[in-house]
């Protein structure tokens, strides 16, 4: 992390310096575990400490940075088989069913919305082999996006929040950079996507269900037995 990044100007520094350390936590520039420095990074990136700060305590709140007392702040550790287990567990609870009454009551500009993110994913699992880590990061920030969104046109502010605060995709694609991850997820949105098309909430809930489940399995193999 020694190189100088020029960020643009102006610009809402918590929002940029954000960015800025998910890519590096994403691509594992910045290890999991390893100790994130405020100073070193303000002085990195020609700033003050409180937009770090600002970002730091973001990334904390999604589980992808932890604070420890009186050592300041880490890279969250990579989960554990059983972390995995239980998050896979908690999504099989709450996404279909939120995947159901978001296509029971979201409007057409919100399933626009989620087309429109479903096909920036499409066109970054078509540039992962030539860019690498940038958009395969892209491609796991906007899976995220994807599942939020799905859970904001639910209406339920509650599964909108507990989704958001999770952003466990952003830790599953830390685990693993193959090509089947984006190429078997892109199917498995297209299904949910048509459910949503159909207003069909019993197969919105069906494709979901389905989808964690295959993601389950695609990822359990980076664990050991």
């Amino acid at each position: 992390m020694s190189e100088t990044v020029q960020l643009p100007r102006p610009i809402p520094l918590g929002g940029s310096v954000y960015g800025v350390l998910l890519k590096r936590i994403m691509s594992l520039e910045i290890l999991p575990g390893e100790r994130i420095s405020v100073d070193k990074l303000a002085r990195e990136l020609g700033i003050s400490q409180t937009p770090i700060r600002e970002a730091l305590g973001h990334l904390e709140a999604q589980g992808l940075v932890v604070k420890i007392h009186l050592s300041g702040y880490r890279a969250a550790p990579q989960l554990t088989r059983a972390q995995f287990d239980d998050l896979s567990e908690l999504r099989l609870l709450l996404e279909p069913a939120t995947a159901a009454k978001a296509a029971a009551r979201m409007s057409a500009e919100e399933l626009d919305e989620i087309v429109t993110l479903a096909g920036r994913l499409e066109e970054q699992a078509l540039q992962r082999d030539r860019l690498a880590y940038s958009a395969y990061n892209a491609f796991a920030y906007d899976d995220a996006r994807f599942h939020s969104a799905i859970a904001k046109a639910s209406g339920n502010q509650l599964f909108h929040r507990i989704i958001n605060q999770q952003w466990g995709h952003l830790h599953l694609f830390r685990l693993s950079y193959r090509a089947r991850v984006t190429q078997d997820a892109l199917a498995e949105h297209a299904a949910i996507i048509a459910a949503f098309r159909d207003k069909n909430p019993e197969a919105a809930a069906a494709a979901m269900r389905a989808h964690i489940e295959n993601a389950h399995e695609r990822f359990k193999d980076v664990f050991e037995d």
